[in-house]
């Protein structure tokens, strides 16, 4: 056993890294105020990368008011012989050699490339390698940074006691549909984890490492038959445990990847596509001074918008002319249409990202709340019971998913004695009102950001196996 016990949780949006002695957990410092770090990786022109909020920070620095312009891409050369003279003579040959242009795919002002939420190809066979400036960089050297930053913080508490070995933290079920993805993922985190350092893996299910932390700060609830329902930012984790003595049996595990990015993306596409000229028309000349209208090509910009990390590209005059053109049209949908601009210009998709996280927390916390965005000229309330429609689908989703679990477990509701609810996305009221209705005066809540990397602690201290 361990002199102290080590957990690590990478995760799809942020990460957090424990110890525990003995008798106390404690949570690893990573970014200046906060022990939760982003699962950011940001790498220059000099190969040279950032990671956490760093990694964000320069991004956003990087590309506020960038024009992006688009060069064609080499995608191969062709030789052909060309003589020169008259026939009859003998020529002089000279090799002609033309180079084969792509599609305009080459950023040449970009500065850096932002990786974030990388986790979710851990599982794709197609992702082997990613172009950086030219140098093809594997998965595992995308993800390793952010693991050597968590070891290196590990290593400065630990003060000269090991910090090589680790309970690694892992979802039921690894995002995406290939059969043997799980596998494929865990052995691609393995090798990362392996250059970061961390020699001596143990790798274990994120949500059973929730109901461990429970478990410790509960210990009167020994007997009791525990389901745990851990919903993160990129998956929804679940499964079920049975206590015998100290000890317990793992009944069933289950997972779909479903997290609280896709209901931001939700929000982001019912309440700011209206505002930015979704739905409006599209005005301009023809042949003949003929005035051609029609609907402004907003699915054109939504998948970029929708996806920070890349939304910077849509700074590229074959994006902004159409815009500049119906703020140029005048009419009611002209402030639309500037606040698209300025969205696009001042590269502001990972703001308004942020402040409809903020607004989610206070849909949790109240019957409605504002959605106030004053770079852009956005003040939009929304109620509580709105909000609650327009996540109908996830939330059908879990209620699925705790089907599909206690259908694999054997049990039914009733042979639940408790039901925790861990995750950031797991304080949303309709989770907890799904859960009461399905599992009535059984539910809890447990430490939402942090008990995954707090189990993984106490797992490795114990010598837990998955």
């Amino acid at each position: 056993m361990n002199r102290v016990g080590v957990g690590i949780d990478f995760g799809t949006s942020n990460s957090a890294a424990a110890v525990y002695d003995g008798h106390q957990v404690t949570l690893i410092p990573l970014e200046v105020r906060s022990p939760i770090m982003p699962s950011a990786t940001y790498i220059d022109r000099d190969l040279q990368s950032k990671t956490g909020q760093a990694a964000i920070d320069q991004y956003i620095a990087d590309n506020t008011g960038r024009t992006v312009e688009l060069i064609p891409e080499v995608i191969g050369e062709y030789s052909q012989f060309v003589e020169h003279g008259s026939e009859g003579e003998t020529n002089e040959v000279d090799t002609s050699t033309q180079k084969i242009y792509g599609a305009a795919v080459t950023d040449s002002g970009l500065h850096g490339r932002l990786f974030r939420g990388t986790k979710r190809l851990l599982g794709d066979s197609r992702v082997r390698r990613l172009m950086v400036f030219d140098h093809p960089f594997r998965l595992v050297a995308l993800i390793t940074p952010l693991l050597l930053r968590m070891r290196r913080g590990l290593e400065e508490h630990l003060r000269g006691q090991r910090s090589d070995f680790a309970h690694i933290g892992h979802p039921v079920n690894f995002e995406g549909r290939e059969a043997h993805r799980n596998a494929l993922a865990l052995s691609r985190l393995g090798e990362a984890y392996k250059y970061a350092g961390i020699t001596h893996q143990s790798f274990y299910p994120e949500p059973i490492a929730a109901a461990v932390s429970y478990l410790h700060s509960q210990p009167q609830a020994i007997g009791q038959t525990l389901l745990t329902l851990d919903f993160g930012g990129g998956t929804l984790d679940l499964c079920v445990l049975r206590q015998q003595g100290q000890h317990f049996d793992v009944v069933a595990t289950h997972g779909i990847g479903l997290g609280g990015d896709h209901i931001d993306q939700i929000l982001f596409r019912a309440l700011l596509f209206p505002l930015l000229g979704k739905g409006e028309i599209w005005r301009r000349k023809g042949f003949d001074a003929e005035v051609i209208e029609t609907q402004f090509p907003f699915d054109d910009y939504a998948d970029l918008l929708l996806n920070w990390a890349v939304a910077y590209t849509l700074n590229q005059n074959k994006y902004t002319t159409a815009v500049m053109d119906c703020i140029d049209q005048g009419g009611p949908a002209k402030r639309k249409f500037e606040r698209l601009r300025d969205v696009i210009q001042h590269n502001l998709s990972y703001l308004l990202f942020a402040k409809i996280k903020q607004f989610k927390a206070q849909l949790s916390a109240h019957s409605e709340a504002r959605l106030d965005i004053p770079e852009i000229d956005v003040d939009v309330t929304l109620r509580r019971e709105d909000f609650e429609h327009l996540i109908a689908e996830p939330l059908a989703q879990i209620a699925q998913a705790v089907r599909v679990t206690l259908s694999q477990s054997g049990l039914g509701a009733g042979d639940i004695d408790v039901v925790l609810r861990t995750g950031g996305s797991s304080l949303i009221p309709a989770v907890k009102q799904l859960l009461d209705e399905r599992f009535p005066g059984k539910v809890v809540a447990h430490d939402p950001f942090s008990s995954v990397a707090a189990g993984l602690a106490i797992a490795s201290y114990e010598g837990l196996a998955s």
